[in-house]
């Protein structure tokens, strides 16, 4: 049975589309905000109204038009307070401080050892980077409004629990109550979550509403989000791709299964890759993972054989499962991101796109778009930022839902889909 809207629920979702709005506008008029969103005039004027008495929004500027009315001009209210979006990884924690429009204002990371485990090391490891970034913006910390914390593995936000964090072994760990002694709200939940949300408001959101971030690092997953709602599953786990079957009984997987996709394409899978390929080669004696990928990405560039190799096998199982995942959703748009990612997507993403065509449907791979994530800086960091603002919202009475708008127009300016297009497929195709 499909749940019915209510009429706070469309208002809740009509205070988004405002919001929304004016992050992809800048400052604009009421007027401009009723076009763009496609709401009444006077809906805009109400929603507008409780975002001022909020301090959420200020007038930045009073337009006076010949002949007509003084128009004022609208914008988020930067100063209404800072929050803290955190990235935990199995390698470090990224901090980063954002006013409430989510521009960067501080920045600090901080180096884990992927050997240790305990809840308190990782946890003195988000208290040091939040200290660090927020030292490193000058800010007061009682202007922080609120701490976002992506946590890898399985969260549950609204206990502020991690379920599940297979390379820790962690189970039920309850990271916001350990965190209880910053004396700020804290909003945790899961990177996957956080990327999907970075690209809806930030990213390819702008052009199409049904998109997967796939996420590589030490572990590998993907943000989906359908028709512009933010996929989550019955208990937040959607989009755990990475622990799908890509070989029957094959690799060892950290989640306890054989032949997972992250065994094959996350950071560890590629050391075991370059094992099988040259068990000799030195970069295999780099202990650290993002030493590692960093090593890879400087031994392609200087014309490396065995790391040639490597980046084109690793093609082929990311290709195969992303496969899977466009057959399964049909989505138009898949954006990679993620550390790993980053260092390798000049050889990885044209390899994969030339090899998709052997593991896509036709119907679904016309038109499917291949690419590395536009979003600026850490999307982690940037997602949790924006899901605390959400939270703080809330707080304020003036909730709005992780979602974005329907398009009818799938290219605006400035937007090319053809960069990124995969190939039609030959008649050899599967």
């Amino acid at each position: 049975m499909v749940a019915r809207h209510t009429a706070r629920d469309l208002r809740s979702e009509n205070r988004f589309e405002v919001l929304h709005a004016l992050f992809e506008l800048g400052p604009s008029t009421r007027q401009e905000l009723a076009r763009h969103t496609g709401l009444s005039q006077a809906t805009v004027a109400t929603l507008v109204t409780e975002f001022l008495s909020g301090g959420v929004l200020h007038i930045a500027a009073v337009e006076r038009n010949t002949g007509g009315r003084p128009q004022e001009r609208l914008t988020i209210a930067p100063d209404r307070g800072r929050i803290v979006g955190v990235d935990v990884a199995e390698t470090y924690v990224d901090a980063v401080v954002h006013d409430l429009a989510l521009g960067v204002l501080g920045h600090a990371e901080v180096a884990l050892d992927e050997e240790e485990n305990d809840p308190a090391y990782v946890v003195d490891g988000i208290v040091r980077a939040i200290d660090g970034a927020v030292g490193a913006d000058a800010t007061e910390r009682a202007r922080v409004i609120g701490v976002g914390v992506s946590m890898p593995g399985h969260v549950h936000p609204d206990a502020g629990v991690s379920v599940f964090a297979p390379n820790w072994d962690w189970h039920d760990v309850r990271i916001e109550e350990l965190l209880e002694d910053l004396a700020i709200p804290v909003y945790v939940d899961n990177p996957l979550k956080a990327v999907i949300l970075s690209e809806m408001w930030f990213g390819v959101g702008n052009a199409v509403d049904s998109m997967a971030v796939v996420n590589l690092g030490t572990g590998v997953g993907a943000g989906i989000a359908l028709d512009g709602s933010l996929i989550r599953g019955i208990t937040n786990n959607a989009g755990e791709w990475g622990h799908t079957l890509l070989e029957l009984d094959g690799r060892a997987c950290r989640c306890g299964r054989r032949g997972c996709v992250e065994a094959y394409v996350g950071a560890p899978g590629l050391r075991t890759t370059l094992a099988e390929i040259d068990p000799g080669h030195p970069l295999l004696r780099q202990q650290r993972q993002r030493d590692f990928v960093e090593r890879v990405a400087q031994g392609l560039a200087a014309g490396d054989p065995a790391l040639s190799v490597l980046v084109l096998r690793t093609a082929r199982y990311l290709a195969a499962g992303l496969g899977d995942l466009v057959n399964l959703l049909d989505v138009p748009h898949i954006t990679l991101t993620g550390w790993a990612s980053e260092a390798l997507a000049d050889r990885l993403v044209p390899a994969v796109r030339d090899e998709l065509p052997h593991h896509v449907l036709p119907g679904s791979l016309a038109g499917l778009v291949v690419e590395p994530s536009r979003v600026p800086g850490n999307a982690v960091a940037l997602g949790m930022a924006a899901f605390t603002l959400q939270q703080f919202l809330t707080r304020l009475g003036l909730a709005s839902p992780a979602r974005t708008r329907p398009r009818p127009d799938p290219e605006p300016a400035g937007f090319s889909r053809r960069a990124g297009t995969v190939p039609s497929p030959g008649p050899d195709a599967a």
